[in-house]
């Protein structure tokens, strides 16, 4: 037995016993707006929300917003008219290099801080989200859940590759104590609310 199998082994014998999570349902809040409270926590953080009807007010207001020529990529096939439809996770990260405008699909949206959950399903690669210059995300307002806690119950127990919460555009405040945004990601974030 070498020594890595032993500590190893050593370690799985000394396992602590395991603890029932605490019960925090009193911190869930009945009588919030709950997309309203998900509006104003990503206002407050950087990011815009737009109120859609459907995709193809959505493909208006990048049309009327966003100035061509670009290179726009999408992983949603509705949108794919519009922009290069990424079908699978076939591209190689580094030909992503000069995306301008991604739009993704996020699996659920957190009203208490502004985040959205996105998993490798959805975005196709991992780098998709944090290499383009502008991120639109599409939520539905039945997917918007009141706190993290909520969050946690319903992806907590699922098998990712890759997931991540993204809540705002990216941003920094320690050169000289002010807040920049687009530091070092996308240097905004549009949420599309749908019904």
């Amino acid at each position: 037995m070498t020594s890595r199998e032993r500590i190893l082994s050593a370690v799985k014998a000394n396992q602590p016993e395991l603890a029932t999570l605490p019960d925090v349902d009193f911190l869930l809040q009945e009588d919030i707006d709950v997309p309203e409270k998900f509006i104003a926590a990503l206002t407050a953080i950087g990011g815009q929300v737009v109120s859609v009807e459907n995709h193809a007010t959505i493909k208006a207001f990048i049309d009327e917003n966003f100035e061509q020529p670009s290179r726009k990529i999408t992983t949603v096939s509705e949108l794919g008219d519009i922009a290069e439809y990424m079908e699978d996770n076939s591209a190689e990260p580094h030909s992503l290099e000069n995306v301008d405008y991604a739009i993704i699909q996020a699996d659920l949206a957190v009203a208490e801080n502004g985040a959205i959950w996105v998993s490798e399903d959805k975005i196709r690669t991992r780098v998709l989200p944090f290499i383009t210059q502008y991120l639109a995300v599409i939520v539905r307002r039945e997917d918007i859940v009141p706190t993290m806690h909520q969050a946690y119950n319903k992806i907590g127990s699922n098998d990712y590759g890759f997931a991540t919460f993204i809540a705002g555009p990216s941003k920094t405040a320690d050169i000289e104590q002010s807040l920049v945004l687009g530091a070092h990601g996308a240097r905004s974030m549009t949420v599309f609310l749908m019904p």
